[in-house]
């Protein structure tokens, strides 16, 4: 098969998933990424959405709509997240005067690292890349920032998805743990 016949696939499309899974996905992600906003809310008063951090609400595709996906279970979303975010924070602080570098280098090492745990979660990528491009607020937690506002951020959303993706019969979450 030549280089540019790859680019065609190699199967179809997905199907389509019932008008009750779509619901239960919306719900399912509003009551996640509402939880971590109340959280803030609580904690932080009316300051800037601490906790809110952009790569949660990629992880809520996968936690709530497509919670079988090995990429969603709490190995891969706990540790794929807490890891890239030392990993952002390491090279935001060893290459301080070049972003650009800190942040190729912090995404891709954060993905080697990942598949050598067998933690690979997408969204954690952005975690890593956050660490760079959050700004001053985040540059000034250093090595707090994978326990507050990421380690704090996945744990809340974690317990939304346990209770949420168990409480109706056709859902069942996580597929596995470790």
């Amino acid at each position: 098969m030549n280089y540019f016949e790859k680019m065609k696939g190699a199967s179809q499309s997905p199907p389509s998933v019932s008008k009750l899974e779509v619901f239960l996905s919306w719900l399912g992600s509003f009551l996640g990424i509402a939880a971590i906003g109340a959280m803030n809310y609580i904690y932080m008063g009316s300051q800037e959405n601490t906790l809110m951090i952009a790569s949660f609400a990629a992880s809520a595709v996968l936690l709530f709509g497509a919670p079988k996906s090995p990429l969603a279970q709490p190995r891969n979303f706990v540790g794929g997240h807490i890891l890239a975010a030392f990993i952002g924070v390491a090279f935001c602080k060893t290459f301080v005067t070049q972003p650009a570098l800190a942040a190729s280098l912090a995404v891709s090492t954060a993905i080697a690292v990942m598949h050598l745990t067998r933690t690979l979660h997408p969204p954690a990528g952005a975690t890593a890349l956050n660490a760079i491009i959050g700004g001053a607020k985040v540059h000034q937690l250093g090595f707090a920032y994978p326990i507050f506002p990421v380690a704090v951020g996945v744990f809340i959303l974690l317990a939304v998805a346990l209770i949420f993706n168990n409480a109706p019969k056709n859902r069942r979450y996580p597929e596995f743990w470790l």
